[in-house]
């Protein structure tokens, strides 16, 4: 039987609290052990309202925590990499938040500390890809039953006016592209089983926060199919992700998140017949990511989302902000391949 591994997390951010400390609490082989924030107060809070954990001041003392095994780091974006590879340089294994890095280079820096480490494991958290929702959409599209994907269009979309809240800040990585245009783009390449060629994007920018509020972008393949991904942090609520292929399509009501109790519904459609999968609301991709996660490190086996992958992510959206600015297609680097 493999030992339970112990989950620190750095800083105390709200997804830590809401979604991975009771993912972990559930999850076969992992537990929490404590948080680490920049001053102790704000420490000691978070572990009273998560309900137990060891409550630290400064993010070193939990790097340097001989009891703690993982590194969940949900910092803002500009200090994923900074602090995943001082994890990485202390011996812990590194489950961090999307995206992964500021951009390509950046990931590409962390891909490469991590090759330093290779006992040590490093993975995106991007708990989408864990719902079994994903692994029928891809079993339909393996068996052929909507043909040759010719087409995916992605949204999602929140409303977030808070001038103090990290999205909303250019330093830290905010902006819609970077918190949820990665889960669209993520998606759509999983979905295709390969990489853009070239993108074109537009996007509205908030006045006084600097951010985009509102991106549009489509991806080229090469075999002449396309993809659109719209994010918006300034409008309704609402996501949605539809595959059109030569004989059919997928449409997912709730691609990337659904709130706790939901159902989340999958419908097949075809000319001779339509299918329909709903998934219980009890069903927790947060839950299912971190048991992946705790696998990979009890079974010294390679993790399910590679380095390569949140690199290749990185630089879809390198190329959608280049295509904001010049206002014409961004051809994607292919050395990340």
């Amino acid at each position: 039987m493999n030992p339970v591994l112990r989950i620190g997390v750095l800083g105390a951010a709200k997804i830590a609290r809401t979604q991975l400390i009771p993912a972990i609490e559930m999850a076969n082989g992992a537990a929490f052990w404590g948080v680490a924030s920049r001053n102790r107060q704000t420490a000691q809070a978070f572990v009273e309202q998560v309900g137990g954990g060891v409550a630290l001041e400064g993010y070193q003392a939990l790097l340097d925590a001989e009891e703690v095994d993982v590194i969940y780091n949900p910092l803002p974006n500009d200090l994923h990499v900074e602090l995943s590879i001082k994890a990485l340089e202390a011996g812990k294994h590194v489950l961090c938040e999307k995206p992964i890095a500021l951009n390509a280079e950046d990931a590409k820096r962390l891909s490469l500390a991590a090759s330093k480490f290779p006992e040590l494991k490093v993975m995106e958290a991007f708990m989408y890809r864990f719902h079994p929702q994903w692994q029928q959409v891809l079993d339909w599209i393996a068996e052929g039953a909507i043909g040759q994907v010719r087409s995916v269009s992605s949204q999602f979309c929140y409303n977030n006016h808070d001038p103090a809240n990290i999205r909303n800040n250019p330093a830290a990585g905010g902006g819609a592209l970077m918190d949820i245009g990665c889960y669209g783009i993520s998606a759509t390449r999983m979905v295709m089983g390969c990489e853009p060629r070239r993108v074109v994007a537009v996007a509205e920018m908030h006045p006084e926060f600097g951010v985009d509020d509102v991106s549009h972008l489509i991806m080229s393949f090469a075999d002449g199919a396309s993809a659109t991904v719209v994010v918006s942090t300034k409008s309704q609520r609402s996501q949605s992700v539809t595959i059109e292929g030569s004989a059919g399509r997928i449409v997912l009501t709730h691609p990337f998140y659904c709130d706790e109790g939901d159902e989340r519904i999958i419908r097949l459609e075809t000319d001779d017949a339509d299918q329909e999968i709903a998934f219980a609301g009890s069903i927790n991709h947060y839950q299912l990511m971190v048991e992946a996660f705790v696998s990979s490190v009890s079974n010294k086996a390679a993790v399910p989302l590679s380095l390569s992958d949140s690199v290749a992510n990185m630089a879809v959206i390198d190329a959608a902000f280049q295509s904001i600015e010049s206002q014409t297609w961004a051809a994607i680097p292919r050395d990340y391949e």
